[in-house]
């Protein structure tokens, strides 16, 4: 027990550190040099709609968080240990504890993604000002503040795991916290995509197609929430993604311990404890990583964030390895761990091959833009399926690879599942930093172009832009990857508990009820996504109409005599975000206990098996068909098969429109909504196994 208390202290620790580091980083950026008081001024535009924009949402989430903390108190009173006594036991203290839990998970990843959205709208100007100086300065200043989202993130998600489990000793309780991040972190990413890309659609359409005018240009009304969207969807958003991919893989991989290790106490205590452990030796790697990360003289921003990745891969190896063979752990896991690991890299790096401009997808879909729209979108769309092959054979093969690597070395193999689920998230610190360097520097290319700044400085944010986009898709491809995993350990943690309440969980497609809980699953991540994407036509369709009324009635906007209303925009694109996110709550959190307790605790497990299905297809296919889309058309935007306003750049516009609610909405929270299924399904297991109809 003295051991186990100890490695706690440590991640506690470990977690103080990263959160003082995030803390120091912040400091520093903001000493920058804020460049002229033109930029300034754009900047502030941008701060203030983000922030403003975040208060709101934070302030609705409030309130859903209270009423579900509430909720979850009463429902978690009735401690119904086994179904074999008639009666549960009423034990308000642990329902109480089971809240508070719920709060703490959703007021860090409301923190740690306030933190970084703060950041990035203060790094945004500096690092366009710090472009005048040299690119290696400006990476720095943006691949900084980007750090301060990672570590803060992974520091506070350690640090509330940590003392929970140290008060508590109870892995269920964690599962409370996890929760609350995942609940959280599906609205964020939901509200702020539905936002970033009702402003992206709408100042694309007009200010691109219809007007002709270029990208960030400070005529256009949308321009300032289009920008503004970059933060709340990119940064807030996709920083409390990763947190709830983050804890709920640790927290599935500590109640597989605490119930497959449960006839061996002390046993139990080392493997409930080592995903805890391994998240603090990702910390430590990510902290040494981040530090080495420079451009040097190569100029080549991407391959400097490439290399950090390794780098950090490389220093969370051998911390592994160390602490399993000096620790007298089983090699099972140490293999469960790295397969875990290096398939999330490489997977980053798939999704890489087909979204960036380098490679054959992108630049095929460029060069038949020239035919028009339609046959860029089909190209891009046929592309975004062959992706999937490639990811889906690496989670196959992460799976297999885990499971009967455990098994062989005396370890149970859905334990070696969720390890190596930990394992590839373990890094999150550095991965985390790289994805939101992205939406910093394109935020100080845009200020670069309506700040008037030099043509140097643009094209210097330009390489940096780039490169963060880049970063983006691999993030994307390795968080998808990395929450099909997760739920898979969520799935076995469900099962455990239900059966530690007595129930026998049988999963069979003969079973009428299981066929309809799969069915009902499948289903779900594709309504949901069709319910954001739709939320994004309708708002950009309003802000759309907004945008042309500004340009009939003021003609002084584009003669660039008088400034358009910003504000307006920012306001309908906000509004707009916050009113499309009731019905998707509901699929994500009441869904999943209606089918449980109509259809029974089998048809709730079919139900997460046809959810994790479709939702991992549909949000690969999702992302890499929408970057793909995006990069071709900056591809012609570079001067490719005819340029900026040649008819393959109009056809490059309408698919990059087509791809923005795919890769910014819809894809990347499906990921979020599984795991809250999960979540959700994992955390009112005991009630679903004793009140159930079938």
């Amino acid at each position: 027990m003295a051991e186990s208390q100890l490695w706690i202290l440590v991640a506690i620790f470990a977690g103080i550190v990263s959160v003082g580091v995030a803390t120091w980083l912040y400091i520093w950026v903001n000493r920058q040099d804020a460049g002229s008081e033109q930029a300034q001024e754009v900047a502030s535009w941008i701060r203030e709609g983000a922030s403003t924009y975040l208060r709101r949402l934070y302030l609705a989430l409030a309130l859903v968080a209270v009423a579900l903390g509430i909720i979850i108190a009463i429902v978690f009173s009735f401690d119904i240990e086994y179904l074999g006594i008639e009666a549960a036991v009423i034990n308000p203290l642990r329902g109480i504890t089971m809240a508070l839990a719920f709060v703490a998970g959703a007021m860090c990843s409301a923190v740690a993604g306030y933190m970084g959205m703060s950041v990035a709208v203060s790094a945004n100007v500096r690092s366009a000002t710090a472009a005048n100086e040299s690119i290696n300065r400006a990476f720095r200043v943006a691949f900084y503040a980007g750090s301060v989202m990672g570590l803060a993130m992974v520091g506070l998600a350690v640090i509330g795991m940590g003392t929970i489990y140290l008060f508590t000793g109870d892995p269920e309780i964690i599962l409370g916290f996890s929760f609350g991040a995942s609940a959280l972190a599906l609205l964020a990413k939901a509200g702020g995509g539905i936002y970033t890309k009702t402003a992206d659609i709408a100042a694309d359409l007009v200010g691109k197609v219809e007007i002709g005018i270029p990208e960030d240009d400070p005529r256009n009304p949308a321009v300032v929430a289009d920008n503004v969207g970059d933060n709340v969807g990119d940064v807030a958003g996709m920083g409390a993604d990763i947190f709830d991919s983050y804890v709920a893989s640790t927290v599935a991989a500590m109640l597989l311990g605490a119930s497959l290790f449960a006839n061996d106490a002390p046993l139990q205590a080392r493997y409930v404890l080592f995903p805890l452990i391994l998240c603090t030796l990702g910390i430590v790697a990510s902290l040494i990583g981040i530090r080495l990360v420079q451009v040097g003289k190569s100029g080549n921003p991407g391959r400097a964030l490439n290399r950090g990745t390794i780098i950090t891969c490389a220093i969370f190896t051998v911390l592994v390895a160390a602490v399993v063979l000096l620790g007298g752990y089983s090699l099972g896991v140490l293999w469960a761990t790295l397969a875990g690991l290096v398939t999330g890299v490489v997977i980053g790096f798939t999704s890489d091959y087909y979204t960036s401009s380098n490679f054959h997808p992108v630049i095929e879909t460029a060069r038949v833009s020239g035919s028009g729209a339609a046959i860029n979108i089909i190209t891009g769309y046929s592309f975004g399926l062959v992706s999937i092959v490639p990811s889906i054979m690496g989670i196959v093969v992460a799976t297999l690879l885990s499971y009967y690597l455990a098994e062989s070395s005396g370890i149970s193999g859905i334990y070696g599942v969720g390890i190596s689920a930990v394992g590839m998230l373990s890094i999150s610190g550095m991965i985390v930093s790289a994805d939101a360097y992205g939406p910093i520097v394109d935020n100080a290319r845009g200020i670069a172009e309506m700040a008037g700044m030099s043509q140097e400085v643009i094209d210097t944010t330009d390489v940096l832009d780039a490169a963060g986009n880049t970063a983006k898709a691999i993030t994307k491809g390795f968080a998808i990857c990395a929450a099909a995993l997760t739920v898979l350990a969520l799935f076995a943690a469900y099962a455990e508990v239900v059966e530690a309440r007595g129930v026998e969980l049988v999963i069979s497609l003969r079973e009428p009820v299981v066929v309809a809980g799969v069915l009902l699953g499948a289903i779900t991540p594709p309504l949901f996504s069709a319910l954001t994407m739709l939320s994004v036509t309708r708002n950009a369709f309003d802000m759309i109409e907004e945008i042309r009324r500004q340009f009939n009635e003021r003609p002084g906007i584009l003669a660039g005599t008088e400034p358009p209303d910003y504000a307006a925009c920012v306001d309908l694109a906000a509004q707009g975000s916050l009113s499309s996110l009731v019905i998707p709550a509901f699929l994500a959190i009441v869904l999943p206990v209606l089918v449980g307790i109509i259809l029974g605790p089998e048809a709730l497990g079919g139900f997460l098996g046809g959810s994790i299905f479709t939702g991992v297809i549909f949000a690969l296919l999702m992302s890499n068909a929408g970057g793909l889309w995006d990069n071709a058309k900056k591809f012609i935007e570079s001067g490719e098969f005819g340029g900026p306003g040649s008819e393959a750049h109009k056809a490059g516009v309408v698919g990059d429109t087509v791809g923005d609610p795919f890769k910014d909405t819809a894809g990347p929270s499906l990921n979020t909504l599984i795991t809250v299924m999960s979540l959700v399904s994992s955390m009112f297991a005991p009630i679903i196994a004793a009140f159930h109809l079938f």
